[in-house]
């Protein structure tokens, strides 16, 4: 697998090794030794499955106390994909980076733990799957939004407002949110 450092220190874009053919492809989306072998020595407990149609904003979530690690990818369609940093005492605090994930180019994308994240589809009949490193926790979970100025997303147009749920709309700003010390 091919490992690509982002602008946040341990938020990364993993490329996985496929094999493919006139039948189709395969490849191993998480082995235990080979990811611990690139120095991300991880423990999964809860797998997610979302399927979203295009323009559905998610996020930006993330839970204190009890984070999430997540490991993510697309199965079907495409997304844009975005880490927020939330640990306080990190020089990187308050800076995002965003990638694209899709059926197409397979990557995958390592959020860590402290820090907020969300997506935006990109494509209708999207399915994103997630692993996550501690249970999901609805008492701790938070929501920083998704349009805070203090953080600056540059989400893709689509040419109309997201589809965001009612939780999704009342996000805290950064000045706000409970953030990791």
């Amino acid at each position: 697998m091919n490992i690509i450092e982002t602008a946040l220190p341990g938020v990364l874009i993993i490329e996985p090794r496929v094999f493919g053919d006139a039948r189709g492809f395969f490849m191993e989306t998480w082995n235990a030794a080979a990811f611990a072998g690139a120095g991300l020595d991880l423990t999964f407990v809860q797998d997610n499955h979302s399927r979203s149609q295009k323009g559905v904003l998610r996020g930006l979530h993330f839970q204190n106390p009890g984070p999430q690690g997540k490991l993510v990818r697309v199965a079907n369609g495409a997304v844009f994909d975005v880490a927020v940093d939330l640990r306080a005492a990190s020089p990187t605090f308050g800076q995002w980076a965003g990638v694209e994930l899709s059926a197409a180019n397979k990557r995958m994308f390592w959020v860590p733990e402290g820090f907020a994240h969300g997506f935006l589809t990109l494509e209708d009949d999207t399915d994103f799957l997630y692993k996550c490193t501690a249970p999901y926790a609805p008492q701790s979970e938070h929501t920083l939004a998704w349009d805070d100025p203090a953080v600056g997303i540059e989400w893709p147009s689509l040419g109309a407002d997201p589809l965001i749920s009612e939780k999704d709309a009342h996000g805290l700003s950064l000045a706000q949110v409970q953030v990791f010390v």
